[in-house]
């Protein structure tokens, strides 16, 4: 008998779910609208109707699924399968994976997304040949999933690892969290936008707003680079101040941790090597250990914006 798994990774405005083999093969997905103004049973629902709506399509019984794994926001119990706490849609300790299951019929288990997306690199992407690796996202905040001797490290009741969330700048930029200078008010693509826009007002002469097309609410996360890599003076500071706080996030991250490798994932990777080559060699300058005593590999990740179906995938099958 053929033996199935999916993985959901569900977000503020939509749940995305893989159906795979067991040979961890994807064979399809699918998606269903998600938002903060559904009941939190309302958004259970459609997480279960999309499951069976993937197996349907598919021509799979569910009886043949073994395990859903779910990648959710928040801080995540994954041993008791609880939403301890998401802002975003004001949850506090909602039994998501056992309300899942109970709609479904289906074990489900659960972990943070950001987590997820660590485990998914470890297991299927860039991280496979590192059992000590730690993933940084650099999306609207920056996430990050760390895996110490090939295992998820979650901390306690899973509100660990949270990367974003250590101060660089003691007083600096304000943090949605509550606190100033936070990894993520400088890292981010959000923060990468915000300092392109400051530097087009402080330069009208800047190409910068030739690449935002004279628009700032048209800057994105590339608009920065391609002025940069166009020789604009203006551009190329903000690239350089941008490299420079993901450089001190990461060094102060392997000083403490020393993984093997470091990878960076979100959609200003797409840089690829304008990022990655001098963010190496900032990187290497400024760790307490040399990567000539420890070597310390930098890569960009694999899996792109199925990294979280695929941790959760890993977490269905472990």
């Amino acid at each position: 008998m053929a033996q199935y798994y999916i993985g959901i990774d569900f977000g503020g405005m939509s749940a995305k779910a893989g159906l795979f083999d067991a040979k961890a093969q994807l064979l399809a997905k699918d998606t269903v609208a998600t938002s903060k103004d559904d009941a939190y049973m309302t958004t259970v629902a459609k997480m279960g109707q999309l499951v069976k709506k993937l197996c349907a399509d598919n021509g799979v019984a569910l009886k043949d699924v073994k395990r859903v794994g779910l990648a959710s926001p928040g801080v995540i119990d994954g041993e008791n399968g609880v939403v301890v706490r998401w802002g975003n849609y004001h949850w506090e300790d909602r039994p998501l994976a056992k309300d899942l299951s109970s709609a479904i019929g289906i074990e489900v288990r659960i972990v943070n997304d950001a987590n997820a997306a660590a485990y998914g690199e470890y297991a299927f992407g860039a991280a496979k040949a590192y059992k000590n690796n730690i993933l940084i996202t650099l999306g609207t905040g920056v996430g990050s999933g760390i895996i110490i001797g090939g295992k998820l490290f979650e901390g306690t009741a899973g509100a660990g690892a949270e990367a974003g969330h250590m101060v660089i700048q003691v007083g600096g930029v304000p943090c949605g969290c509550g606190r100033r200078g936070c990894f993520e008010q400088y890292a981010s693509a959000s923060a990468l936008i915000r300092d392109t826009k400051r530097a087009m007002f402080e330069d009208k002469e800047s190409l910068l707003w030739k690449y935002a097309g004279g628009d700032p609410e048209k800057v994105d996360g590339k608009t920065a680079f391609d002025a940069a890599k166009a020789g604009d003076p203006a551009a190329q500071t903000v690239i350089k101040n941008y490299i420079m706080y993901l450089g001190e996030g990461i060094v102060n991250l392997v000083n403490i941790f020393r993984p093997e490798a470091v990878i960076v994932g979100g959609g200003v990777c797409n840089q690829g090597e304008y990022l990655l080559a001098p963010l190496r060699k900032y990187v290497a300058e400024k760790l307490y250990i040399g990567c000539d005593i420890v070597p310390l590999t930098i890569n960009r990740a694999a899996l792109g914006n199925d990294a979280g179906i695929y941790g959760a995938l890993a977490l269905a099958m472990d």
